[in-house]
């Protein structure tokens, strides 16, 4: 027997591969197994919504909220899926709830000594400026001409 990561797994290729019926169903065994499989619950509300289903979506993104209510994708999916339903005040609310996750996820300030994000975005060198030559005036009326050739 798979383990409920490996249904799940399949679960999402089959959901990739445009088979929204049969990850709809593999996401439902898997919570019959689990109920409190977060992923799941998610994954399942975003099968919904792709199959079109938008108060399934709304049903199954409730209770992704139930299991964890401070992450950013429940309420993401719950403002997209009120939105299509026609509910722009509760989507804007949904929308309000996933900018503050977004906040919340790293609050912490920065340490000295950290290494550095290996996913942070590499910044270019910059050279420095060259210098600006002064511009030299070819006329320099107080300078001797010579004269050149015999004479």
């Amino acid at each position: 027997m798979a383990t409920l990561q490996e249904q799940y797994d399949d679960a999402v290729f089959e959901f990739t591969l445009g088979h929204t019926d049969e990850a709809i169903a593999r996401f439902r065994e898997i919570l019959a197994a689990d109920p409190a499989y977060f992923d799941a619950q998610l994954a399942l509300g975003n099968a919904c919504y792709a199959k079109g289903e938008f108060e399934a979506a709304i049903v199954e993104g409730h209770k992704a909220e139930k299991l964890n209510p401070r992450d950013q994708l429940v309420h993401t999916n719950l403002s997209k899926a009120y939105m299509k339903v026609g509910n722009k005040t509760t989507a804007e609310h949904h929308a309000l709830q996933s900018r503050i996750a977004s906040w919340r996820e790293n609050m912490a300030p920065p340490t000295a000594g950290a290494a550095p994000d290996e996913r942070a975005v590499a910044r270019p060198v910059i050279p420095p400026a060259p210098r600006p030559t002064p511009a030299v005036p070819t006329n320099m009326p107080w300078k001797k001409q010579t004269v050149t050739g015999s004479g």
